[in-house]
């Protein structure tokens, strides 16, 4: 741990980023959990909560081809103090849903909140290689993604305790306010480093068509685009998965009678498995890009097995280990991808890539989602047998990755994937 330690205290404006980061993400866990409760409390019903996860995912998907152009077009830390302020005062809105006749808002204040959220993203992952050096940027994304780990497993557990114990309203007072301290955080990081101009500049042209623009580089950059793709391939898994685990939780493996305490011990796990992984991966295999991409394909066998054993568990400690299983190959993917892709690309691009990334992921995470939920209510199948059905479909997209991991590690070995050289600012 101590290169990670070293890194906080050498980069102050990045320790700002990643303490308003990880203020920000506390908070997440406890909404989320709030919201599942809420939702379970008030309907019975596999498809109102699909739509609580279509209303986070769907507004990223729209969204976020803007953003990516607004995070290469306008002040970075901008974006980020803004979105942090309007998000606090967004999540203090669920305090006004009481009955199942309020149950619109709960999904309209969810879909502003994503959506501003969908701004937020792109220009988060984009500001990290401004304010580290090229050959940090590995560690940073492992720190970064052990962060949203850690907030998740001790969000998701004080969460839960805290939607049990206290109601779900104190639940989201600490979301928004954990959205205002992370603002004034971020309000004190400066870009230190960015990638030198092109001597030709680049043309404007506003809005889709410079999303457009980002579509056309990827497509020169065939190695960038399939990386691109990776999270969106994990998140056609995890997207059901997430669906899924709560009417597991509250129907078959409830602790004490208490579905929202699995849930929270099963994000807790979650959180453990998708931040210790990646270290520990990083550790054995190390920092190269050919290293990197076998991480990335040993994070899909994990997450096939993961899907495999939650669907075939007969009792809850299989689940148990089943989740951290498929947390860290979650992990290994989310963390290794966004640490080639981001070091790869230029930056003048960077904000349409990434925002192409969240794209893509959030469309395959709510496609993942709706089955969840239509499995479960129009199917009338178990939880098990959707959850089998989501491991064939794991094994599918594992197989993809390996065909691609094959041309990578080649293009690799070729120095087809460089890092662009960045100049102080």
């Amino acid at each position: 741990m101590h290169e990670y330690l070293e890194l906080l205290r050498r980069r102050p404006h990045y320790r700002r980023l990643w303490i308003g980061r990880l203020v920000s993400n506390l908070g997440d866990w406890f909404n989320l959990l709030a919201s599942a409760q809420l939702i379970a409390s008030l309907t019975n019903s596999g498809s109102a909560i699909s739509f609580l996860f279509l209303a986070r995912f769907l507004p990223i998907f729209l969204a976020t081809p803007f953003a990516g152009v607004l995070a290469d077009r306008i002040n970075r830390r901008a974006i980020l103090v803004a979105t942090d302020l309007l998000r606090a005062f967004t999540v203090l809105g669920f305090l006004l849903i009481r009955d199942v006749s309020q149950i619109w808002l709960f999904y309209a204040l969810t879909a502003l909140q994503f959506t501003l959220s969908a701004l937020y993203n792109p220009a988060h992952s984009a500001i990290l290689a401004n304010v580290v050096e090229p050959d940090e940027l590995v560690v940073a994304n492992t720190l970064d993604g052990f962060t949203w780990s850690t907030m998740l497993a001790l969000g998701a557990l004080l969460g839960g305790v805290a939607a049990a114990v206290f109601g779900v309203q104190v639940a989201f007072v600490i979301d928004a306010t954990s959205f205002l301290v992370s603002a004034a955080f971020v309000s004190r990081v400066q870009m230190v480093y960015a990638a030198p101009r092109a001597a030709e500049a680049e043309v404007v042209q506003g809005g889709f068509l410079d999303f457009l623009d980002g579509l056309r580089y990827l497509k020169v950059h065939r190695l960038l685009l399939g990386l691109a793709l990776a999270k969106a391939a994990g998140s056609l898994i995890w997207g059901a998965i997430n669906v899924l685990e709560i009417p597991l939780s509250n129907d078959i493996f409830p602790l004490r009678g208490s579905g929202t305490l699995t849930l929270g011990i099963i994000y807790a796990l979650v959180g453990i498995g998708t931040g210790a992984g990646p270290i520990f991966l990083r550790a054995w295999l190390g920092d190269a890009p050919r290293a990197l991409l076998r991480a990335i394909g040993i994070g899909f066998i994990l997450l096939t097995i993961g899907a495999l054993g939650i669907g075939l568990a007969p009792a809850l400690w299989v689940v148990f280990v089943s989740i951290t299983l498929r947390a860290v190959g979650s992990g290994a993917i989310w963390v290794f991808s966004a640490s080639l892709l981001i070091g790869a690309v230029e930056d003048r691009f960077r904000g349409r890539v990434l925002a192409f990334e969240f794209t893509t992921l959030t469309l395959a995470e709510s496609i993942g989602t709706i089955y969840g939920g239509f499995a479960l209510d129009r199917l009338g199948w178990s939880v098990q047998q959707s959850m089998l059905v989501v491991a064939a479909g794991s094994v599918v997209v594992t197989a993809i990755w390996y065909l691609f991991g094959l041309r990578a590690q080649a293009a690799v070995a070729r120095g087809a994937l460089r890092t662009p050289q960045r100049a102080p600012v």
